[in-house]
């Protein structure tokens, strides 16, 4: 089991050893998530405590009470930890056989807890009428290691639940989609954009959760990036389908909304990958190879020569070198640098060639000599191509983020939108094919920025988005220049005029992420952080963020929260019991006074509100609420919709 954060656990010759490397551990699991790693912690710090109970063999009456009262109270969570997964396995027989045993377990290895840690089960000393106890320190260690494996495979489980959510919910989204796009009527289309309204709420719920859930950066940054997309493009499809049905001959309106139809089901798919750790077609999705990954693993071979000179040919540091340069090709070939900007990477290129030349020098004549180690010539050549690859990630950096705030400043104006729209408001299909041709031209531009910045942004999650940046320029740019021709078509058309709005805010909005996404990547570059951008939907879906309408069933999300619940409160139980001690200085209060003082499991405030009478009926008034919310836009935009018709 993959959990590295989680607390040691002594095994039985007193070494410390990670839970997440024992053999006994189920080597098919793996934590993905951070609420299952955060609702172990609190148990594997109580096992730890019992288990180093130990190295004070003897303990007063005192003593022995609260260490028995802690064994029962972890025997009795674990009792009502396994009901629920009981229950869990009930209600979905898929998970049945697997959830069924890793709960035999669990339970078996709580009771073995409780029985190791029975007072009456223990004989007083004859000397001084203490007690011994744990004298089966093995059986203690095996139960805990078993104990934390069947757990942990009961939580993945669970979790597996949430991803067969998810990929319903898609599924739900993708018919009431293929209904969408065959529709022929404004009453049909109303009726049915009610319903994937609703859909997209529950779906961007539960993909909010995983994102927010998940460890692995990469994985989270591509959710945010699949999201977005799926955010912004359901305001486009109700305008683009609106605009479709409203001029059905229209042949840019088609196009326009295939464009928005085909990257939702793009989007959809990719949230569907992230999930299920699939590949689309049997493809590997690799980044491309960036110029800060290539100059960190240049230094990183040079550097190894300190310690080993045979690590690596100096015909393989050439290559190594040459690689890096050919990717500065994407700089020094655009036609947007400038020719200083051109001629300072290129200098910097050549240096590094040449201190790697002396490198390479000072190495054969090292290996010649049978020299062991660095001499020092070898030292100050390496000093000399690090810098040089240095001064040459720097050079391109000030580029890249001078290009892209300088395109922010241009664009900030949103001269060619303002003027694509006066054009299409006037029917001048000459005006609007000029003025596309430069929005174009600009689009060509910051795809090609974003292209440089995800060479220099120095994380692989800053590197997912800007790609992501760099497809939606790609994208909306044709977009916005269909909506424009459409209207152009259709002057007096309220409903085109508001579809070229909309896609316009899109390209504004894009904007303002990059903006953002700008400043991560200097931030990253000055070492302040070494975070991720990561935009929330926001404008045009406000009741996105409404309560959380998470259906499992209700049962199922109840018993999947307490999973995390009644492990979480075995933290008071042992913190109450432990303030009793009369040891304070043994390891079992010094463990226990560094537990977390709460776990950040998405769960706990549900449970917290289901506890009482109050904490449901809040509940159910939230639920009411958001779903009231919700059918209120939908029924403006219906009867927008329905405007638009009786106009038409």
């Amino acid at each position: 089991v993959c959990c590295s954060p989680l607390p040691a656990v002594v095994d039985s010759a007193g070494m410390a050893s990670s839970p997440c490397g024992n053999s006994n551990f189920d080597s098919g699991l793996e934590i993905k998530t951070r609420s299952v790693e955060q609702t172990l912690i609190p148990l594997v710090s109580q096992i730890t405590t019992l288990i180093n109970h130990k190295d004070k063999p003897k303990k007063s009456e005192r003593t022995l009470t609260a260490i028995h009262r802690v064994g029962q109270a972890v025997s009795a969570a674990v009792g009502r930890f396994v009901a629920v997964g009981e229950a869990i396995a009930a209600e979905n027989q898929e998970l049945k056989d697997e959830m069924g045993q890793a709960c035999f377990e669990a339970r078996r290895a709580g009771d073995a807890i409780a029985q190791l840690t029975d007072v009456g089960a223990t004989l007083p000393s004859q000397s001084d009428g203490r007690v011994t106890v744990f004298s089966d320190r093995t059986g203690m260690v095996k139960a805990a290691r078993l104990l934390l494996s069947s757990v942990t495979k009961v939580l993945v489980l669970a979790d597996r639940i949430v991803i067969k959510q998810i990929i319903t919910s898609r599924n739900k989204v993708l018919v009431t989609l293929d209904h969408l796009e065959r529709v022929s009527t404004f009453q049909e289309f109303v009726q049915i954009f009610s319903q994937f309204g609703n859909e997209m709420v529950e779906f961007a719920h539960l993909t909010g959760d995983r994102q927010n859930d998940l460890k692995d950066e990469k994985k989270k940054a591509r959710m945010a990036a699949a999201r977005a997309v799926l955010e912004k493009c359901t305001m486009m499809l109700l305008t683009a389908s609106k605009t479709c049905l409203r001029h059905p001959d229209c042949e840019s309106a088609r196009m326009n909304k295939d464009a928005v139809f085909h990257r939702m089901r793009c989007a959809l798919e990719q949230v569907i990958e992230i999930v299920t750790e699939a590949r689309s077609s049997g493809e590997t999705k690799i980044l491309p190879a960036s110029i800060y990954n290539g100059i960190k693993d240049f230094k990183s071979s040079v550097e190894c020569l300190r310690e080993n000179l045979y690590s690596m040919s100096p015909q393989s540091m050439d290559s190594q070198l040459e690689a890096l340069v050919e990717r500065t090709e994407d700089f020094t070939d655009s036609a947007y640098t400038s020719h200083e900007q051109r001629q300072a990477i290129l200098s910097l290129c050549q240096l590094a060639r040449q201190d790697t030349q002396q490198l390479v020098h000072a190495w054969v004549e090292a290996q010649s000599a049978h020299a062991k180690e660095a001499t020092e010539s070898m030292e100050v050549a390496i000093l000399k191509t690090c810098q040089s690859v240095s001064d040459l990630k720097r050079e391109l950096h000030k580029v890249a983020v001078g290009r892209a705030s300088d395109l922010l400043k241009v664009h900030g104006e949103q001269l060619p939108l303002r003027a694509l729209k006066a054009a299409g408001a006037e029917g001048n299909l000459e005006a609007v094919a000029e003025y596309s041709r430069t929005l174009t031209e600009q689009k060509e531009q910051l795809v090609e920025t974003c292209r440089l910045l995800c060479h220099v942004s120095g994380t692989e999650p800053l590197e997912i988005t800007c790609i992501h940046a760099e497809e939606t320029f790609h994208v909306i740019g044709p977009q916005i220049i269909s909506a424009a021709q459409t209207l152009a078509l259709h002057p007096s058309s309220k409903i085109a005029k508001e579809n070229l709005e909309v896609f316009c805010e899109a390209w504004e909005s894009q904007l303002c992420d990059m903006a953002m996404l700008l400043r991560e990547i200097n931030d990253v570059f000055e070492g302040k952080r070494g975070t991720f951008f990561c935009r929330s939907p926001q404008k045009h879906s406000a009741n996105l963020k409404t309560a959380k309408a998470v259906k499992l069933d209700a049962e199922e999300q109840t018993s999947i929260a307490k999973l995390g619940l009644e492990l979480r409160l075995l933290s008071s139980d042992v913190d109450t019991e432990l303030e009793k001690w009369e040891d304070q200085e043994h390891d079992i209060v010094r463990q226990s006074q560094s537990l977390p003082t709460a776990t950040k499991h998405y769960t706990e405030l549900y449970l917290q509100l289901v506890l009482s009478e109050e904490g449901l009926q809040l509940c159910s008034s939230l639920r009411t609420f958001s779903t009231q919310v919700y059918t209120n836009a939908i029924n403006l935009s219906s009867l927008n919709v329905d405007t638009h018709a009786v106009k038409g």
